[in-house]
């Protein structure tokens, strides 16, 4: 018989089975009963069986995976997040349980009642950009209206430049130039630290009592030109712009000018100036970034061109009218004092980033920065560095810094720079606690409302008479001694 081909074989089979359906009830028959009754020839059955069993077989159904990061999901087949199987990696990060705070223990704790500072620590940061941008911001007053004033809320007394308030304060004539006073970064205060008595812990001041005091300062007959008194975070939800935009509307409305208003921003390096003015910009007008920022200060070395931050009459806004051409607001670089008579308000200055960093060492900033979180207790940093009980060792503290954030030299020594920088930082951005640094009081206001009233120093003046104080002391000392001899 001659070899029959596979295909000719299933072809066979398929028209035996169609000729025995029509003669025999039972539709289906057996390929064995077919073959033993002569219908398809055995060689064309062993064909058929070899062909068929090197057919692939067809693989066993899975059933689809499950969705651990989705389980509101039902399993389906396909692309997306509920077919992604987990690693291992992910199912034991969800299988581990959330880490317990470490338990601080303060028993025994004293800290320190009074921070050491040397004696050849820098006064000042008066540098020749500062007295050049002073002196044109003299030159340009004839056309501003309005001076926005920024200080620092964590320092509202050590950010306070009277250099500026002199300048800029009155017109030609004599007049009182609109102020107002903004104080920024409001977000990065503490929050109100209160005893089960309902008073505030020892140490502590409630921001909201911080508020009331500076309001209070500046009313009149103390302060006469000052419009308004606003608080602002820096950050995304800082406080509201609206505020600070209708009292800028109103001085605007006041002068009635054809022209508009113009405003100039001042204030102390990195009191967020810059800042400001795109946020005013990008809230009022929608508009992108317009003033180059940064986090050191010094990013703003000049004056910069008038920038709108709202509209004239003419765009058929209803709250437009009266604005005339609109409103436009002059960046200016940061001015610092020539002289800083505490140095204590150096280092305050130096840890909100007033001053550049390097021109004070970072591990005196960081140990300044120990000491003002040990008098108020703050466990955010004993809680990140994993130590059990507060210290005054700022080297302790930077160690147990450089170790949990990798800040290590070759050998895996401690860099104590690199973890001095890390923490001043981290603190900056509010991630290691929050402090308020200066004691704001209406007898502490008065002492710097008088301090401000006395003429200004150069760092020459100041140094001679320091010298001269410390010789008359030194000669007063030694009459002591000789009387008592």
């Amino acid at each position: 018989m001659p070899r029959i081909s596979p295909r000719a074989a299933v072809r066979a089979a398929s028209k035996a089975t169609s000729e025995l359906s029509q003669s025999t009830p039972n539709p289906i028959t057996p390929i064995s009963t077919m073959i033993n009754q002569r219908a398809i020839p055995s060689d064309a059955s062993e064909e058929l069986a070899a062909f068929r069993s090197k057919a692939p077989k067809p693989k066993p159904e899975q059933p689809p995976p499950v969705s651990t990061r989705y389980p509101h999901q039902k399993p389906h087949r396909g692309y997306g997040p509920a077919s992604q199987q987990p690693s291992q990696q992910q199912q034991q990060q969800q299988a581990r349980p959330e880490k317990e705070p470490i338990p601080i223990d303060f028993t025994g704790f004293v800290p320190r009642d009074k921070f050491e500072i040397s004696t050849s620590l820098p006064r000042s940061y008066f540098l020749g950009h500062h007295s050049a941008a002073l002196n044109k911001m003299r030159q340009s007053l004839s056309n501003v209206g309005l001076i926005l004033e920024l200080r620092d809320f964590r320092v509202p007394i050590s950010s306070w430049n009277p250099v500026l308030e002199e300048s800029l304060s009155s017109t030609s004539a004599g007049v009182p130039r609109s102020r107002i006073i903004v104080y920024t970064k409001r977000d990065l205060a503490p929050p109100a630290q209160m005893t089960p008595h309902g008073r505030p812990v020892p140490g502590t001041q409630p921001p909201g009592n911080v508020v009331r005091v500076l309001r209070a300062f500046h009313r009149p007959p103390r302060v006469n030109n000052v419009k308004d008194i606003i608080f602002l975070g820096m950050g995304p939800h800082g406080a509201s712009l609206q505020p600070l935009l209708d009292g800028i509307r109103d001085v605007a409305r006041e002068m009635d000018s054809l022209t508009g208003l113009r405003v100039m921003v001042v204030g102390m390096p990195n009191a967020g100036k810059s800042t400001l003015l795109n946020r005013l910009r990008s809230h009022s007008l929608h508009l992108g970034k317009a003033a180059k920022t940064g986090a050191q200060p010094g990013v703003t070395r000049k004056l910069g061109t008038p920038v709108r931050i709202l509209p004239g009459e003419d765009s058929g806004d209803p709250e437009s009218m009266g604005l005339g051409e609109g409103v436009f607001i002059v960046d200016t670089p940061g001015v610092f004092v020539p002289y800083v008579s505490e140095p204590e308000a150096m280092l305050k200055l130096a840890l909100v980033g007033c001053v550049k960093d390097g021109i004070i060492p970072a591990v005196t900033v960081a140990d300044y920065l120990l000491y003002r979180l040990n008098l108020v207790r703050e466990t955010t940093y004993l809680q990140r560095f994993g130590m059990g009980r507060p210290t005054n060792d700022v080297h302790q503290f930077l160690r147990a810094a450089a170790r949990r954030t990798g800040k290590l030299r070759k050998g895996g020594d401690e860099s104590m720079e690199h973890a001095a920088d890390w923490v001043i930082q981290e603190w900056r951005k509010g991630n290691l606690g929050r402090l308020l640094l200066d004691e704001v009081t209406p007898k502490k206001l008065e002492e710097a409302m008088e301090l401000a009233r006395e003429p200004s120093l150069s760092m020459n003046q100041a140094r001679k008479r320091e010298k001269v104080a410390r010789k008359e002391r030194n000669e007063a000392k030694r009459a002591g001694g000789g009387e008592s001899a």
